[in-house]
């Protein structure tokens, strides 16, 4: 089909919404608002029954994941629009036997895991985490001392970020407004998403030397087969004594036995943890007691703007669609997101 006969055809695009959801009305204004786009969709929404209603008719589907039967009942299938940033267990066999493309939501929430990072990093280094067990036990405790134990300031530490995509950018700009020194790994440093500002760039041989450098340390990858463990115990043998350990990418990039270590034995200060090998973190796992570590179950993506950032997103790649341009944020298997 050539581009003209693309555009003078109407084809449905399926958002795995419900109509009455509130999210949904920012579909319908990122793409009811674009003459080009409005004249040539037939915009449904469903979920649940009503999205195997529309299925065997969509050409496009905005979701967060689709079975491999719903992938069967979508004959027409052409494009699968993620609305989530993780590809890990998504570009199934079937789908990519069906030459369906994928694209992801990669971008949307950078500004809110950052700060979810910082949230973590500036409770350690203030000592939140010990004023709020002193607060709910009623204790005026003054007697922190002014060192790594106790009090401090990010001002003139270094950040070191493992995974310089939209989010680790979005991570660094923050952190150099606080005075801090970044570095960074990236598997291709030639390829930035962004222009934050890094005093080093790495690729992954360089993971153990940023290790060694950082106060604080950011696992922000993309899992994939060879990202799997890629923090495991000789990796965190490099870390600098003291420093900090923050995980918002996915649990099985980092051995979590071997952090339990790290942290028991005192190599990390501490852990600032969203996501785990084993989710919903099992309530006998030692990381729930551990006073050096803070926890957030998987909600450093949350954000008001999420969907508002996603419709814009996706309304922007459906332009590309009908151009026959090549898809943003488009699924790569050689790099397997």
């Amino acid at each position: 089909m050539n581009y003209n006969q693309l555009l003078a055809r109407r084809f449905v695009v399926l958002i795995a919404l419900a109509a009455e959801d509130p999210d949904a009305q920012a579909y319908r204004d990122a793409i009811g608002s674009d003459t080009v786009l409005h004249d040539r969709i037939d915009l449904r929404f469903g979920r649940g029954d009503g999205l195997a209603a529309h299925l065997p008719e969509a050409e496009i589907v905005v979701c967060g994941n689709l079975s491999p039967e719903q992938v069967t009942a979508a004959t027409g299938l052409r494009w699968i629009s993620y609305w989530s940033a993780g590809m890990d267990g998504k570009a199934t066999p079937r789908i990519r036997e069906r030459g369906i493309s994928l694209t992801n939501a990669s971008g949307v929430h950078g500004a809110n895991i950052a700060e979810h990072v910082l949230c973590f990093m500036l409770m350690f280094t203030r000592r939140m985490d010990v004023h709020f067990r002193s607060q709910m036990a009623g204790r005026w405790e003054r007697g922190l001392p002014a060192n790594k134990a106790g009090a401090d300031e990010l001002t003139g530490q270094t950040l070191g970020i493992v995974g310089l995509g939209r989010i680790g950018e979005a991570l660094a700009i923050r952190a150099r407004a606080f005075g801090m020194r970044v570095a960074a790994v990236k598997r291709d440093p030639s390829s930035r998403y962004g222009d934050a500002p890094i005093e080093v760039l790495y690729g992954f041989e360089g993971i153990p030397r940023l290790l060694a450098e950082s106060d604080h340390c950011c696992i922000a990858l993309p899992y994939t087969p060879q990202t799997h463990q890629l923090i495991n115990a000789e990796m965190l043998a490099y870390c600098k004594p003291g420093a900090y350990f923050y995980n918002i990418a996915r649990g099985r990039i980092v051995d979590e036995t071997a952090l339990i270590e790290a942290l028991n034995d005192g190599r990390l200060a501490g852990a600032g943890l969203d996501v785990f090998e084993t989710e919903p973190l099992p309530p006998d796992s030692p990381l729930w007691k551990m006073p050096n570590v803070l926890i957030t179950p998987h909600t450093s993506g949350i954000t008001p703007h999420y969907f508002p950032r996603a419709a814009a997103l996706f309304a922007e790649n459906l332009k590309r669609y009908l151009r026959g341009e090549t898809l943003s944020n488009l699924y790569d298997p050689s790099r397997g997101y």
